[in-house]
């Protein structure tokens, strides 16, 4: 602390070289954040995922229906719990550019197979009670400003014509961050009433709880050996197998994130790297004076590398704060197109982690150099 007042001098002599400084590693750590949490948005559903979860959908498409009638028979399986049935509703809200997910669910075994998603009891009554009963998620209830009691009117632009009325008798909560808590829960009962004829007796796909996680894979085989050579072939996955699939699907989106995260660490790397050699370079003559006089090859390096951190450190603080502004809007402007977009504590910590390392790599080679550099070599430069 006592040379404090030696490297606050060094970093102020150049004012805009600083303010420059400062901000790149602003804007770096604000991007390097920035697509931390869109990557963590994609691996969403893979990190929710349950050990004891099955998800059975159409072999030949995710988007086939599947008989009703299977329920009752994959219920029997020998190790199997809980079976419930969802279909996917495509509702428009308000101008139509509101998504936000919405599912036709199976009452009956909702609860028992996302015991994860909490619903209060009395409110789920009146859901079960309500033929145009709907539950919303706490974050999609928020968003929207609903509150028990309200109307929803739901635009079908999917199955059938017309405006859905909803009521909303409920609003449930997810037991950790992990869990979804941005859906909207219709009743099948209801759906299944509205839908056209093609559609009535058919789901979008079921979702097992199995009693031994152990038994997964077994109880998958058995699932689809069931339906074998049937109109409806099914494919049976663990739910992280399943959530793994539909990554796979956002592969090059993935890989676009990891290529310009990388990129906008390189691009820092050198701008630092370059300022720092420039700053140093500036005060080559000034640094040998306090090798002459006494002060250690160590104690120089450390004025350097304290000034490249301290700039780091400054530039990181400006970046999450205007990422900590940023995520909210752009959470909103997603519309609920990605789940869970929020700056979480590992993300945070490993970007401001980079960002010092920077620092301390940006400061220490060229600091390296000029300790290396003779005192009388050091004095002679201009």
């Amino acid at each position: 602390m006592k040379f404090a007042r030696i490297i606050f001098a060094n970093l102020l002599r150049k004012k805009v070289r600083l303010l420059l400084s400062v901000g790149s590693f602003a804007v770096a750590l604000f991007l390097f954040l920035f697509l931390g949490v869109l990557k963590q948005a994609f691996h969403f559903w893979s990190d929710a995922a349950k050990a004891d979860r099955l998800v059975i959908v159409n072999r030949t498409s995710y988007f086939n229906p599947i008989p009703l009638s299977y329920k009752d028979r994959i219920q029997q399986i020998p190790g199997v719990k809980y079976v419930t049935h969802t279909n996917w509703f495509a509702g428009a809200y308000r101008d139509g550019r509101e998504a936000f997910p919405q599912f036709a669910i199976d009452p009956e075994g909702q609860r028992q197979v996302y015991p994860e998603l909490l619903v209060p009891e009395g409110q789920w009554q009146a859901f079960l009670k309500d033929r145009q009963g709907a539950i919303a998620g706490a974050k999609t209830a928020e968003r929207f400003h609903w509150k028990v009691g309200d109307r929803i009117p739901l635009t079908a632009t999917q199955y059938a014509a017309g405006t859905w009325e909803m009521n909303l008798v409920g609003i449930y909560h997810g037991k950790t961050s992990q869990d979804d808590d941005t859906q909207l829960w219709i009743r099948w009962d209801y759906f299944d009433e509205k839908v056209p004829n093609y559609m009535k007796g058919q789901v979008g796909w079921y979702v097992v709880r199995v009693e031994d996680p152990a038994d997964s894979v077994r109880i998958a085989k058995e699932i689809d050996a069931q339906f074998a050579n049937s109109p409806a072939e099914t494919k049976s996955q663990v739910e992280s197998a399943f959530a793994a699939n539909m990554m796979k699907q956002f592969a090059n989106i993935q890989s676009l994130i990891l290529l310009i995260g990388g990129v906008v660490l390189f691009t820092l790397v050198l701008v630092t790297g370059n300022t720092m050699a420039i700053a140093v370079r500036e005060r080559t003559s000034e640094l040998a004076i306090f090798r002459a006089i006494g002060f250690s090859d160590v104690a120089v390096l450390r004025f350097v590398i304290a000034e490249s951190l301290l700039t780091a450190l400054i530039g990181s603080g400006l970046g999450l704060l205007l990422a900590g502004v940023a995520m909210p809007a752009l959470a909103k402007a997603m519309r609920g197109i990605l789940p869970n977009l929020f700056l979480s504590p590992q993300i945070v910590l490993f970007g401001v982690s980079v960002a010092l390392l920077v620092g301390l790599v940006s400061g220490f080679i060229p600091g390296f150099i000029t300790t290396h550099t003779r005192v009388v070599n050091g004095l002679c430069r201009i």
